[in-house]
């Protein structure tokens, strides 16, 4: 939909009013790209088929500047973020409720192709997005877009996976190298005058998560999205009262992203991943865990980063130089909009 009947093209405010223009933006944009049996633009609500085991929801909205960047756009970011939720739970996702809030004046190809990819991720996912809502905001008042995903999925019965079950002595492990999201959104907003081939790692971890489901010592996933690797250790030493210490040598970082942070003063543990996981286990089971993640695309290069141990609810970074540091928790945010 380059334009709409009358040549328009940018979103205007007649877009959102419930009439011609609404109806055949959806029709020629969402439901073009979106179609599925269970997406019907006519109901209010979807009936969708429920599987045996735990019914898993998970929702989160995204507004990251630029709307596109190397390696993904807005529309495949949202798909991937909610999917991970749900992966990371150790749900199977099935079906996404989209809403978008599209600002006035977006330029109507734009906003095709970012719905065109989230269509091919969610069909890469394995999901089907089932129910949805657009909205139209003035000129002025939104950043260019904005979109609210619901996941549904669901987890097999008896699985349990939680901050609840890490214990003293467990292994941390990371899927992959941190960071890469946050500095190539960076470098696509041209503000600095740097450049780089480094791409998004936004993708399904659906993948590694269910890599590592049969594994009885499998205490905790999580991906690092807001606040990256850092917040999550801070998160599980606050949630279970244990300390977490960090090998820094053998947490993986691209050299690109090295390079940027050391230039702008940015720390990579601070930087959002949106095709990470990271996972707590038995210590009995991290090396069968590591080469389940490492026989995998995604997880080639994996690596065991730290433990949990039963000192005071702390995270301690053990430094290349062989010294160590505290890790603070964050508190301002140095890249906004980045998922």
């Amino acid at each position: 939909m380059k334009s709409d009947k009358t040549g328009e093209t940018h979103i205007s405010l007649a877009h959102g009013n419930g009439g011609r223009f609404m109806r055949e933006l959806i029709e020629q944009v969402f439901a073009h790209h979106l179609s599925n049996p269970l997406l019907d633009i006519r109901a209010d609500a979807a009936p969708v088929p429920v599987r045996t085991g735990e019914i898993m929801i998970t929702t989160d909205g995204f507004t990251v500047q630029p709307l596109e960047f190397p390696g993904g756009d807005i529309g495949s970011l949202a798909v991937h973020g909610t999917v991970n939720d749900l992966a990371v739970s150790g749900a199977a996702p099935l079906y996404l409720s989209l809403s978008t809030f599209i600002e006035e004046g977006m330029e109507i190809a734009q906003l095709e192709r970012i719905v065109a990819s989230l269509g091919r991720a969610a069909a890469s996912s394995g999901v089907q997005v089932v129910a949805g809502d657009t909205k139209v905001v003035r000129r002025g008042e939104g950043g260019g877009l904005y979109i609210a995903v619901t996941g549904v999925g669901v987890r097999p019965p008896g699985l349990s996976l939680g901050m609840q079950h890490i214990r003293e002595g467990d292994a941390i492990i990371v899927s992959g190298p941190v960071g890469d999201h946050g500095i190539a959104v960076m470098l696509a907003r041209e503000q600095f005058g740097l450049r780089s081939d480094l791409q998004s790692d936004a993708a399904s971890v659906l993948p590694l998560t269910s890599a590592l489901l049969p594994m009885a010592g499998l205490r905790f996933m999580r991906d690092p999205t807001r606040g990256g690797l850092a917040t999550v250790a801070h998160e599980i030493s606050r949630a279970t009262g244990l300390g977490v210490r960090l090998h820094e040598q053998q947490i993986p970082v691209r050299e690109t992203v090295r390079s940027v942070c050391e230039t702008l003063g940015f720390d990579p543990l601070y930087l959002a991943c949106e095709g990470r996981v990271v996972a707590v286990v038995a210590a009995d089971e991290a090396a069968a865990a590591l080469a389940a993640w490492r026989s995998l695309p995604q997880g080639g290069l994996a690596a065991i980063i730290g433990r949990t141990e039963g000192t005071r609810p702390q995270v301690v970074m053990e430094t290349a130089l062989g010294g160590e540091r505290f890790v603070e928790e964050l508190e301002d945010d140095p890249l906004p909009r980045i998922c």
